[in-house]
């Protein structure tokens, strides 16, 4: 089956619904006000968001007519699961990542190995980047490695549910993050210069006691 193209906050709630599937069994199918809050969760979110209940509806109401949710039936309150594995027709380790690559934005192998813990665990680094590449292999491709950020020193991975990845976007995000660290390293040169300076003066002064003191300086 071909999907379209998810929007944002349809892959938010999709991979809100996975995860909390294995993370508050006792609460899942979810209701819409736990999927709202799923979606709006401050940790383990990038980006942050803050979709309104109607909005999340609307998103539901869209994955419903896509067959990757479902409306469970028999309770007073409107609860609903996720259908991902059957509809995209790919093991629960591939779901697992999928999910964080929804959650999370771009991650290394490395990085998803360590965020799926609670979804599904990897055996090792090479297993993650085995399921990857099966992702990235089929047609059409669910992710996509992008290109080595200059001085990382693993390429990181996206999803391609919402389309294709904004490189121009990625670009400017690794931008930001050479101009923090090259921030911190002023900071830290400007911290040696301070401390320096620091153990001049006690040196200076360690000298002039020893002096009145009569005592040679070492």
């Amino acid at each position: 089956m071909t999907l379209r193209t998810l929007s944002p906050l349809e892959a938010r709630v999709l991979g809100v619904l996975v995860e909390k599937q294995h993370t508050v069994a006792d609460s899942y199918p979810l209701s819409l006000n736990a999927l709202v809050m799923g979606c709006n969760q401050k940790t383990a979110r990038d980006p942050v968001i803050a979709a309104t209940e109607a909005e999340v509806l609307v998103a539901v109401d869209a994955l419903k007519a896509l067959s990757l949710v479902v409306e469970v039936s028999g309770s007073r309150v409107s609860r609903y699961e996720h259908n991902a594995k059957r509809v995209l027709g790919v093991p629960d380790q591939s779901i697992a990542l999928l999910t964080l690559l929804m959650l999370r934005g771009p991650q290394t192998a490395a990085e998803l190995r360590a965020n799926t813990e609670r979804l599904h665990r990897f055996a090792d680094i090479s297993s993650v980047e085995g399921f990857l590449d099966e992702l990235a292999a089929r047609e059409p491709a669910l992710v996509v490695k992008l290109p080595r950020a200059p001085g990382a020193r693993e390429p990181r991975w996206a999803q391609l549910l919402c389309g294709p990845v904004d490189m121009t976007a990625q670009a400017s995000t690794v931008g930001a993050e050479d101009f923090v660290a090259a921030g911190e390293i002023a900071a830290l040169k400007a911290e040696q210069t301070r401390m320096a300076a620091e153990l001049a003066e006690l040196r200076a002064l360690v000298d002039r006691m020893a002096g009145e003191l009569g005592i040679a300086p070492r």
